[in-house]
């Protein structure tokens, strides 16, 4: 009843709306969250639309559709009521009645059909035209490859060969062919170097990526469980991420050491690097705490003492990279001091902030098991009075979903928090299953309102405790 009620709310067309922009306006994956979801009146909890240009069209445009067949459905009741026309009873009933689930399916009909006559067509002559601007490009094009950590290793890479070099980035997460042309449009060709993030979703995601970009410096961040609904396994996503090796030279193909599941894949060739190093540089003297991390690194008679606001041992394989690089391209010790001590954490990645006389660490951009096993591992380093540990779980995991969770509540386990709270939904009882297997005897909380529970966090802890909270749960997730 509730589910029926609900198509039936005022809020009804914006929450449409919103779910195509929340499936990026797929058809498919917006039709499949339209028939699993049971009250619509919930969809909106966490989040609001985006008034872009393209969602208010659609809006008014649905709006309007819906008001003039509910107008229809009117006039045949109207008509049947007043000269007794037989069909007038059940057609109006039936646009009345039918309105909602009707034009939840016609929304999708001019995204397909401008996708198929118009976008398509366009786009696909701006990605041709970008292979030519890539291959003219006379400087150094690094292409960033992984299952996590490419914005970040993006973001680095800008702010310390910024200090020294003409850099430039594909912006934010825009990170597929269609940006990478848009990106190819922007440069002046006065660029050193240009960094290209790519967005593995599928296979063959990456050869194409690399096909036309033509990068001659790749960085593979590490290979974990991530759009297992397409890769369908782990192994599937790693060949896909290496494959960007068959266009760049393997001497210029740089791999996370840190990540096991890149081990299969990684040639001797390839250039590893971690905490421990990377292109001779030898790391020493790791210190993390709440203001950051330091370490020192040195190769020979060079020595680099370098500090950043990024939180973790997880960072310093990153930072050293992008120290040795810098130092490759020949920045000088000060350029690359100066540079270090600029980054800091991004935007719910590892992002520290005080609430209430505690410290907050907000790790809930996306995730996947690595992430978990780098943010646990900085909870077991800080000290606080309290410890307290918060998560929805992992999406896009596939049929290693389980083993994956219980693994999870493993780690979880080994970090001892005082505190755990797991925010409800359909993996919770396989992390719980690994919080039990660990013998965590912490204390273990149930939320099943995570928007009440995150607005009202500031009651909930207190002075000189620390908190992390990793991962988000996208609404179209049951």
């Amino acid at each position: 009843m509730r589910r029926l009620l609900s198509l039936y709310s005022w809020r009804y067309p914006i929450t449409l709306v919103y779910m195509l922009q929340s499936t990026e306006y797929q058809a498919l994956p917006y039709l499949r969250w339209f028939w699993q979801t049971n009250d619509f009146s919930r969809i909106m909890y966490r989040r609001h639309l985006e008034p872009t240009k393209a969602a208010r069209m659609l809006l008014l445009a649905l709006r309007v559709g819906m008001l003039l067949q509910a107008m229809a459905g009117l006039v045949l009741l109207a008509l049947w009521f007043l000269a007794d026309w037989r069909g007038g009873l059940a057609f109006g009933l039936a646009l009345l009645i039918f309105t909602p689930v009707l034009w939840a399916h016609l929304l999708v009909v001019p995204l397909v059909l401008g996708r198929i006559f118009i976008v398509g067509p366009q786009q696909r002559r701006q990605i041709a035209a970008s292979k030519h601007m890539f291959a003219k490009f006379e400087g150094t094009k690094i292409a960033i490859v992984g299952s996590y950590g490419k914005t970040s290793m993006k973001e680095l890479l800008v702010t310390v060969l910024g200090e020294g070099l003409q850099i430039k980035a594909t912006p934010a997460n825009k990170n597929v062919s269609i940006s990478h042309a848009r990106f190819a449009q922007t440069l002046t060709g006065k660029e050193d170097v240009i960094v290209i993030e790519y967005g593995e979703a599928e296979p063959g995601d990456v050869a194409r990526f690399a096909n036309i970009t033509t990068p001659n410096c790749a960085i593979i961040t590490g290979v974990a469980a991530a759009h297992l609904d397409k890769y369908k396994t782990v192994h599937n996503a790693g060949a896909d991420i290496f494959s960007v090796a068959s266009v760049v030279s393997a001497d210029s193909v740089f791999v996370n050491a840190e990540s096991p599941e890149t081990t299969p894949f990684t040639k001797p060739e390839f250039k590893k690097y971690s905490q421990h190093g990377v292109l001779g540089w030898k790391v020493s003297d790791i210190r993390v705490n709440i203001d950051g991390t330091s370490f020192a690194m040195r190769r020979k008679d060079e020595t680099l003492e370098l500090h950043s606001k990024l939180l973790g041992r997880h960072q310093v394989g990153p930072l050293v990279l992008v120290a040795a690089l810098a130092k490759e391209f020949g920045l000088t010790h000060e350029q690359i001091h100066r540079g270090i001590a600029k980054t800091q954490p991004f935007e719910h990645r590892m992002q520290p902030y005080q609430l209430a006389g505690a410290w907050v660490i907000d790790d809930t951009y996306n995730g996947n098991l690595e992430g978990i096993r780098a943010g646990t591992q900085l909870l077991k380093e800080l000290s606080g009075k309290r410890k307290l540990y918060v998560t929805p779980g992992l999406v896009d995991q596939g049929a290693g979903t389980a083993h994956i969770h219980r693994e999870m509540g493993k780690l979880i386990a080994a970090a001892k928090p005082d505190i755990v709270v797991l925010i409800q939904h359909s993996v919770t009882d396989y992390i719980k299953q690994g919080l039990h297997e660990a013998g965590y005897r912490g204390q273990l909380i149930i939320n099943d309102d995570p928007l009440d529970f995150y607005h009202n966090l500031s009651v909930f802890i207190a002075k000189d405790d620390v908190v992390l909270l990793q991962n988000d749960w996208p609404d179209n997730y049951a």
